[in-house]
């Protein structure tokens, strides 16, 4: 963690220290030395320089020392800017607020996470009856002195007695489970160890789970070494994990991945097939009752998403994309499985469905019309269908739903509403407000925000949400904060934050563009930004700015733009294809080598996004845009401070070390290149809240300092 004292000055001392301290800076900036060697790879015929690849050794003394001088040269640098301490301030007030989850229910008891503001981490706590006074049920808060170890999920048994919970230590994607008696708060002795990208799927008998696992990694590779060949186990309660039941494994298919679901009435084990990243998936079941228990493959090919929803004895209800990109519900009979059999329960309509789920007497659909949510209600005997109301627009999230019950839970928000939380009766049409956040120093009816659809290069139209103070003054004088994603099917959708609303009262607008890549208008808005479409993200991207500045909302230099993961990606390629539209970058825990991200943890998965480098015109298209390959020495980029963590082993930080190694040695001009290394975090998730506001000061001050100059 860079650590920083928060001083307090004269704002005419402020002015002049700034100024000096700039200028002590602005001659020549000297960076840590970060060695070259001459390390080549053949592509395909074409050789490739990596520099750098000795940054990929994590457990090097070497790297070790690189990471600290690269530490504390970046921690001197952002020490001069008082910008920083004007983002933590509003931060530190913003988030000093109650923050709830929406409930859900097992039996009788209600559970939700809180956190009154100063802890590190949330609670969870649950009700009886929903009425009762509140009990807490788990504190991570007492796992670690610094705050980093967090609750990743927890998944409560079908009598409401035990809660089988999974902890991630410092960021990690590794999970350690562990059960606790609800009632009597005791912590069974099971553990379960090496268990990632899984959940705890319970037996209705309460006798045990079904999780996923891999292999121990050898000591000091459990953040690098690849992650394959996952199985897929049975914990019975009592008993060691050594003796855990291996209930499926492909050792013939390494990449394959098991999402399990249990049907409502007990008796089949439902596994969702994944292969990496790929949104389609195939599906498998198992008779959990009497003696046969063969593995069934329902859906044996990879050919597009199903997603279980319920069953009526051997009917199974699927949301698919199958033959309808924006998404429908199917019936299937496993005793007449064939296609033809299959029955159509939802059709596809012009906006895409994004969830599917089953209460008592409907099926309740999600849908995102221009990025913005509708809640339709299908009658499960008639297929009549009934709308929920609610007048404002934004988006519903974190439905909770049972089986038992029309009664179910939803948070609603957007880029100026804080969280809220709602009940809804979906039989008496009725809704009942349970919690509403409140945001110290923030007033929703000072703020606005407006969409937008403006032409990519193509001349696709990208809706993108403005957001700022009604007050503010727009101009091209105006500092912007443009944020995007644009991959992998994942909907980038309008949310209320506290780091916007920080960047906001310091006089800022957002604007955030929904890419192509994602799934805001289904699968084949996802399909027009991925693999040799890839370059059409980063169009879209560039042409966001664009409109920005066109229409007098700021200009190149006075406009950031940011980005986490393949958001990350996506500001690295951008302000490398086009390094005078921005006036400072900020690339967040990013994929930057695109010829090697197959090599690490789970990096292979994404190649069905990417491509792989192995194959040849999947070569050809990745290396034009990655951005460890694609720095030209004598080009002045701008002001851009790279961030990742030590134990992220979903992106490896070698990705960030070596983009940030190359940029300052390539760097033609004084604007600084820098990279903050967060230790004891990881690629987001379970983040503590000191960390959190440190991070996010240190990197809106930074962009805020550097557009201030121009």
């Amino acid at each position: 963690m860079l650590l920083k004292s928060i001083r307090y000055y004269p704002l005419f001392f402020i002015a002049w220290l700034i100024l000096f301290q700039s200028t002590s800076f602005s001659d020549e900036i000297n960076y840590p030395v970060s060695k070259t060697s001459n390390v080549q790879d053949n592509y395909h015929g074409n050789i490739i320089d990596d520099p750098y690849r000795w940054l990929e050794d994590l457990n090097s003394l070497e790297t070790s020392e690189w990471i600290q001088s690269q530490n504390n040269f970046t921690e001197k640098y952002l020490n001069t800017f008082e910008e920083i301490n004007l983002v933590k301030e509003i931060l530190s007030k913003a988030y000093k607020n109650e923050t709830r989850s929406v409930p859900f229910r097992k039996k009788s008891k209600h559970f939700y996470y809180l956190n009154n503001g100063d802890w590190q981490q949330s609670k969870l706590f649950y009700k009886n009856n929903n009425e009762s006074e509140e009990k807490l049920l788990l504190d991570p808060n007492v796992l670690s002195e610094d705050g980093t170890v967090a609750i990743s999920s927890v998944s409560v048994s079908p009598n409401a007695n035990l809660i089988a919970y999974s902890l991630s230590d410092g960021g990690s994607d590794w999970r350690t489970w562990k059960i606790k008696n609800i009632k009597t708060g005791e912590t069974l002795k099971d553990l379960i160890r090496w268990s990632k990208f899984s959940n705890a799927e319970w037996k209705k008998d309460n006798s045990g789970f079904f999780y996923s696992g891999y292999n121990e990694p050898k000591k000091g590779d459990e953040f690098e070494s690849i992650n394959t060949n996952q199985k897929l186990f049975f914990h019975k309660i009592g008993q060691s994990q050594t003796k855990d039941e291996l209930i499926y494994q492909r050792t013939d298919q390494p990449e394959w991945g098991w999402g399990t679901t249990i049907t409502e009435d007990g008796k089949f084990l439902i596994l969702h097939v994944s292969e990496g990243t790929d949104e389609r998936n195939r599906v498998f079941y198992q008779s959990i009752e009497g003696n046969n228990n063969k593995i069934i493959e329902l859906i044996p090919d990879l050919k597009a998403q199903f997603s279980f929803i319920g069953n009526n004895k051997s009917i199974f209800w699927f949301f698919t994309d199958l033959d309808a990109p924006m998404g429908r519900v199917i019936a299937i009979d496993i005793n007449k499985p064939d296609k033809e059999h299959w029955l159509e329960l939802i059709p596809e309509n012009e906006h895409a469905l994004i969830d599917v789920r089953e209460i008592k007497d409907f099926l309740i659909g999600q849908y995102l019309n221009n990025v913005s949510s509708e809640i339709v209600l299908f009658d499960k005997k008639t297929l009549s269908k009934s709308y929920m109301k609610f007048n404002d627009e934004g988006i519903f999230s974190s439905l909770s739903t049972e089986v038992d019950s029309n009664i179910f839970y939803f948070s609603y928000t957007n880029y100026v509403t804080p969280n809220q939380i709602y009940q809804y009766n979906a039989l008496a049409n009725t809704l009942k407000t349970i919690w509403i956040k409140n945001v110290p120093g923030f007033e929703s009816e000072q703020y606005l925000s407006k969409k937008v659809f403006y032409p990519s290069k193509d001349g696709t139209l990208i809706p993108m949400f403005i957001s700022h103070k009604k007050d503010q003054t727009i101009n091209s004088n105006t500092p912007l904060l443009l944020y995007g994603y644009g991959g992998f099917d994942i909907s980038i959708l309008p949310r209320f934050s506290e780091r916007y609303f920080a960047w906001m009262k310091m006089g800022g607008i957002v604007a955030v563009p929904n890419l192509r890549g994602g799934g805001e208008y289904g699968e084949l808005w996802h399909q027009q930004g991925m693999l040799d479409n890839k370059q059409n993200v980063f169009d879209d991207f560039a042409a966001a700015a664009e409109y920005l500045h066109k229409n007098n909302y700021s200009k190149p230099t006075k406009t950031v733009i940011s980005g986490r993961s393949n958001g990350g990606l996506l500001v690295g390629a951008t302000f490398l294809q086009r390094p005078t539209l921005f006036g400072a970058t900020l690339p967040a825990v990013g994929v930057m080598d695109m010829l090697r991200f197959n090599k690490f943890t789970i990096g292979w998965a994404w190649e069905s996004d990417y491509g792989s480098p192995e194959d040849v015109d999947d070569f050809n298209t990745l290396i034009q845009y990655s951005p460890y390959h694609n720095i030209t020495e004598d080009v002045c980029y701008p002001p851009t401070l790279i961030t990742t963590s030590e134990i992220d082993d979903r992106v490896v930080p070698s990705h960030s070390y070596k983009f940030a190694a190359r940029l300052q040695k390539a760097q033609e001009c004084n604007n600084p290149i820098l990279i903050r290394i967060e230790t004891r975090a990881g690629h987001g998730a379970g983040t503590p809240k000191d960390k959190t506001i440190d991070y996010i000061a240190d990197s809106y001050g930074f962009a805020l300092h550097h557009l201030s100059k121009n």
